[in-house]
């Protein structure tokens, strides 16, 4: 069984990933819109931009998904 210690611990190291995440996806976002509207079409019509963009709604996801069980393990510790 997870301590109030060890869960707190969990949610600070995804919120941390997840938060670098966040960055480094607008990074790319803002580095695609330096490349100027050829080679911005250009990428955003290849596969890799797709599983760029899907992975990025599966982030925003996962960010609820761990304020959720945040939250249930706060619960069944009674926190």
């Amino acid at each position: 069984m997870a301590t109030e210690d060890q869960t707190e611990l969990a949610h600070s190291i995804i919120e941390a990933l997840l938060d670098h995440t966040r960055i480094v996806s607008d990074l790319i976002a803002l580095m695609a819109q330096a490349l100027g509207e050829d080679a911005q079409k250009a990428l955003t019509q290849t596969p890799q931009w797709q599983s760029y963009l899907e992975s990025r709604r599966r982030m925003e996801q996962t960010s609820e998904e761990v304020e959720k069980f945040v939250a249930m393990m706060k619960d069944r510790e009674g926190v």
